[in-house]
């Protein structure tokens, strides 16, 4: 896996278009190998991580038939996918800061031709699965140029497909991470997706999808951050076997000062970067700056729907209407009993 890995990113990293399509088709089949069961393939075997000594997985071969999708209780089991979750824990071997480098590239690019916009529609859509088989990488949106990337692909300019596919991506990447949400709105992302939303020259489908967004940000916050500890598929806390309990807890209070630490070094160095009109966002970001000590800056980390609300209504006359159906029509309801 490690071999794959390598290449792709070499592929990615080049300006050749044709080779950066190449890293991409390559992670691509990567994510497919994981995610697609294959019965016959020795690599599926349930073998715990800790006695593998190398990654198994090789190339993808075009010309094996698609496979079944695992089911999410065998994939949080399966020794392809342990071993690939593993490798996303550290740097080298992290594919989203690699597809956010080849996002910056492609969007550095002088001339905008259907090629590059093709590229850029690739990689956010890998980027949106990369952020679905391993949240912790969601926290590399905390940062507000890994943010501001996803909002610049709002422009009024980019094609709908693109503005579509990165609304898409902004959900992924806030979901379960209010810090995310708090870079979100320093940035006067509310601002950019309401325009969006406001301006004729959008496409209908783009404005559904932006409506979809804005019902997705008014919904209350979870006051856990994620944990880095376990899979994408692990149960939640309250659903964990009780002997499994007291370590994800620990696990839990060792990530919540790890944001901290980190999230106070970044506004350090970016200090200044938000507006004014934004201050409000900051200070929750921060907590406030009071030295209440990190619990509470922890806390204050999360809005409920009524703060969410009014920020939003900076920006849109009918935020109380898309309240209201978002409590009585139970928007998301399926999608989160599914989860």
């Amino acid at each position: 896996m490690e071999n794959l890995l390598t290449l792709s990113f070499d592929n990615l990293s080049s300006r050749d278009p044709a080779r950066t399509r190449k890293g991409l088709r390559q992670i691509e089949g990567l994510l497919a190998q994981v995610c697609l069961s294959n019965a016959n393939h020795p690599n599926n075997k349930r073998l715990s991580p800790h006695k593998r000594t190398r990654s198994d997985i090789s190339h993808p071969d075009p010309s094996l038939p698609p496979g079944q999708p695992k089911r999410l209780v065998d994939l949080r089991r399966d020794a392809a996918f342990r071993e690939f979750f593993r490798l996303q824990e550290g740097f080298r071997w992290n594919v989203a800061s690699r597809l956010l480098e080849t996002l910056t590239t492609l969007m550095g690019h002088p001339t905008t031709s259907s090629q590059t916009n093709s590229l850029i529609l690739s990689t956010t859509s890998l980027l949106q699965g990369i952020l679905l088989l391993h949240p912790p990488s969601r926290t590399l949106f905390a940062r507000q140029d890994a943010m501001n990337l996803l909002l610049d692909l709002l422009d009024p300019s980019n094609p709908s497909s693109i503005q579509a596919q990165t609304l898409l991506v902004l959900v992924t990447a806030m979901l379960d991470c209010p810090r995310n949400t708090r870079a979100f709105e320093s940035l006067d992302g509310l601002g950019t997706v309401t325009s969006l939303f406001k301006s004729r020259a959008t496409r209908q489908d783009v404005k559904m999808r932006t409506l979809e967004f804005l019902y997705f940000y008014l919904m209350p916050e979870s006051s856990c951050p994620l944990s880095s500890s376990a899979p994408a598929t692990s149960p939640s806390p309250s659903s964990a076997p009780n002997t499994g309990v007291y370590h994800q807890q620990q696990q839990q209070q060792l990530q919540r000062k790890r944001f901290l630490h980190e999230q106070k070094n970044h506004a350090r160095t970016h200090s200044g970067e938000s507006s004014s009109e934004f201050a409000s966002a900051g200070d929750l970001l921060m907590g406030g700056g009071s030295g209440d000590g990190e619990e509470e800056g922890l806390k204050r980390v999360c809005l409920t729907t009524e703060e969410k609300q009014k920020l939003l209504g900076r920006h849109l006359n009918n935020v109380a209407e898309l309240v209201r159906d978002l409590r009585e029509n139970a928007v998301f309801a399926a999608a989160g009993g599914a989860a």
